[in-house]
């Protein structure tokens, strides 16, 4: 039997099923994408999932997963899905009942990917003929709620239970309060959301056991100020580490120079650091740079020296979110530039940040492999393509944590805590 993952993506609904030993087949177009599932060793057919036929599939489907492309719904675009909305609803009532209308609605609508909403209904008609799946899981942005609400009345009707809602991914340990519409549906048990295991404060011991946990902050999933790591906090320049890093591509410079400008400054507990425009980023990253000088020269400023901490602003944009290491990170996305979310350094009260004493270190853009562990993929997961290919991959993912969440009462399994290893 099979799970049929629909837009399957570079693979946090499938990384998540290998993690509780079970396989799917994706279906994916995009080339990237299909090359980073063929790096982890997940089952892709490279197509367009609008045009691929249903037959293959029948009789031989256990699940059915659905991400359908984000980006006509999503906030961080224009949004046209809303427009389209009719058109959409309209797609999946056709569909539901046999009638194809897709080409003649996909002419009215204002963006061209709104109709892929509706691509599930079709697998799911076909599949309903011979009485399959067992159960379906379907995920996406939180303004197509009302679309999953009139999947739910038709699914219903076939005989399927169903629960549809909104549930915000830090409540699974997820380090991102990314919200996304869900859809789930059982032939065989009653349809349920998952039990938050975290909230946003901590929970005490009461008679029923033990509370909820506190979100995973950015710190803890990173690994940064574990006691083999830098603390996140900074003197005076550096990087979320606290711990010196190789230079912005571009801006790369020799230590022996940094240290010939005087520019290296001591940090409290007697490590170097270099600060100026070039200021160093974080040892969790890259690791410390070796023959690091022990004694730093005289700093060319004097008196206290400003403490600065480390937020993530999630985009360029006026709005942006903006949450401290100690908290989780806002919901990550990436638009046509290869990497919106960046590292902003803030001063740590009471000490107010003096220009003329201690530089402000410059923002810093997330990684690649930081993005990755914050949406829960493991620190080394191969994504294959160019930074705004890997960075557009990750932005679309689903969290494998809270797929896994999702997934694992369908496939009568628990999670251990330890499933999911974030930070190396």
């Amino acid at each position: 039997m099979t799970i049929l993952d629909l837009f399957a993506g570079p693979g946090g609904w499938s990384h998540a099923l290998n993690v509780l030993g079970v396989r799917d087949v994706g279906l994916e177009w995009d080339e990237w994408a299909c090359r980073t599932r063929a790096a982890a060793g997940q089952l892709t057919i490279r197509t367009d999932v609008a045009r691929y036929p249903v037959r293959p599939f029948l009789g031989r489907t256990f699940g059915v997963i659905a991400s359908p492309p984000c980006q006509a719904w999503s906030m961080a675009g224009k949004r046209l899905g809303l427009v389209d909305q009719p058109l959409v609803h309209q797609a999946v009532t056709d569909l539901a009942a046999g009638r194809d209308t897709r080409e003649q609605l996909l002419t009215s609508c204002r963006d061209e990917r709104s109709l892929l909403a509706a691509e599930p209904m079709r697998y799911l008609r076909a599949l309903n003929t011979v009485g399959e799946p067992e159960w379906i899981a379907m995920e996406e942005v939180p303004d197509v709620l009302p679309l999953w609400r009139h999947y739910a009345a038709i699914l219903r009707g076939w005989g399927f239970s169903v629960w549809t809602g909104v549930l915000n991914a830090a409540d699974f340990g997820v380090p991102q309060t990314r919200k996304r519409a869900i859809l789930l549906a059982s032939r065989v048990r009653t349809a349920q959301p998952p039990p938050p295991t975290h909230a946003a404060v901590e929970e005490a011991y009461s008679l029923f056991g033990p509370g909820r946990a506190r979100w995973v902050s950015m710190a803890e999933a990173l690994g940064w100020g574990a006691t083999d790591r830098p603390v996140p906090t900074v003197c005076a320049g550096g990087g979320p580490g606290g711990g010196p890093e190789p230079f912005p591509s571009g801006s790369r410079k020799t230590l022996s120079g940094a240290r010939e400008r005087g520019t290296w400054l001591p940090r409290p507990d007697g490590k170097d650091l270099e600060s100026g425009r070039e200021g160093a980023r974080r040892t969790a990253r890259h690791g410390a740079h070796e023959n690091q000088p022990v004694a730093a020269p005289t700093p060319a400023f004097t008196g206290e020296v400003c403490r600065w901490s480390w937020s993530l602003r999630s985009n360029n944009q006026a709005n942006a979110t903006v949450r401290s290491l100690n908290e989780p990170a806002g919901t990550l996305f990436f638009g046509h530039r290869a990497n919106e979310c960046t590292w902003i350094a803030e001063p740590t009260p009471p000490h107010a940040p003096s220009t003329d004493r201690a530089p402000v270190p410059e923002p810093i853009r997330i990684s690649a492999r930081e993005a990755g562990i914050l949406q829960t993929f493991p620190a080394d997961y191969p994504w294959a393509g160019n930074k705004g290919q890997v960075f557009a991959q990750i932005g679309n993912a689903v969290p494998p944590l809270l797929a896994g969440h999702l997934l694992a009462p369908h496939l009568g399994v628990s999670l251990a805590p330890d499933d999911f290893t974030l930070a190396a």
